[in-house]
């Protein structure tokens, strides 16, 4: 896929995706967009716009394709618009709003490296005042081939179907030493862990050395976490490094144990 990061430094005139969030504190990337945002940014909220909350597929549960193409029309998107997803640098946001425009197939999509922080210093202009766009209406070919199922993951696991599983959270969780969220402490089996953090210092570190030597370009790979959202820079590293063959579980581990066994320990 390539391209998928873009340096502040480097964005031109486009459409801008404000996707700040605090998974503590779940008020504070409202408040902080009615603050101030790059100017013309919509705000999507990861709850709100991003997950479909009355399903129980997991914590931050997909929404459906009804929900996303009524956020990209009632956003004023258009495939020919070169769009920005910016959060707070070093977060999964962006890359959880920049998968859901991928899997619409928006051609022109980047995560802004280094977030709002970095188009400020990049000379952006911020503003409170929000901007509204007039809705357009999308013709969408939605790009399944990178979303997995609940019965996806199973026929891996079962070795069915053959490909990586990669567990993106701490590996203190994956090994099933501690779980602090989820009921059940350990990880879906057969799976890998590489825990996203290792790829951020503030921004995305693209050209992840220890990322490239767990998995390979020509096998398959799955990414999931607890609840989808912190694979998603996982996925988007992977795909800005030039992996071709992905997926993301976004019902991630918490819709996993809803059905299905676990296990501890280390594939790595």
């Amino acid at each position: 896929m390539g391209n998928v990061f873009i340096d502040a430094s480097k964005v031109t005139k486009g459409r801008f995706i404000d996707t700040r969030f605090n998974l503590q504190d779940k008020l504070w990337g409202q408040k902080v967009f009615e603050q101030a945002h790059i100017e013309g940014a919509l705000f999507w909220d990861l709850e709100r716009d991003l997950s479909d909350m009355i399903k129980t597929e997991g914590r931050h549960p997909m929404p459906s394709k009804e929900k996303l193409q009524n956020l990209f029309e009632t956003s004023g998107l258009n495939y020919e618009d070169t769009i920005y997803v910016y959060d707070q640098g070093g977060a999964p946001f962006a890359a959880r709003a920049w998968w859901m425009l991928k899997y619409a197939n928006f051609p022109n999509v980047f995560i802004v490296n280094g977030g709002y922080d970095a188009l400020i210093e990049a000379g952006w202009q911020s503003s409170a005042e929000v901007s509204v766009f007039p809705p357009t209406q999308l013709s969408i070919t939605w790009n399944d081939s990178i979303y997995a199922t609940r019965q996806d993951v199973k026929r891996i696991v079962d070795g069915v179907d053959k490909a990586i599983l990669l567990d993106a959270r701490a590996r203190v969780r994956y090994l099933g030493e501690t779980e602090t969220i989820d009921k059940v402490a350990g990880h879906i089996p057969t799976a890998k862990n590489f825990d996203w953090e290792q790829l951020k210092e503030g921004t995305f570190l693209r050209g992840n050395e220890l990322l490239q030597q767990q998995v390979q370009k020509d096998e398959q790979i799955v990414v999931y976490c607890g609840s989808g959202v912190t694979a998603s820079p996982l996925y988007a590293v992977l795909a800005d490094l030039g992996y071709d063959d992905l997926k993301l579980y976004v019902g991630s581990y918490s819709d996993w144990i809803t059905q299905y066994d676990i296990e501890t320990g280390d594939n790595n």
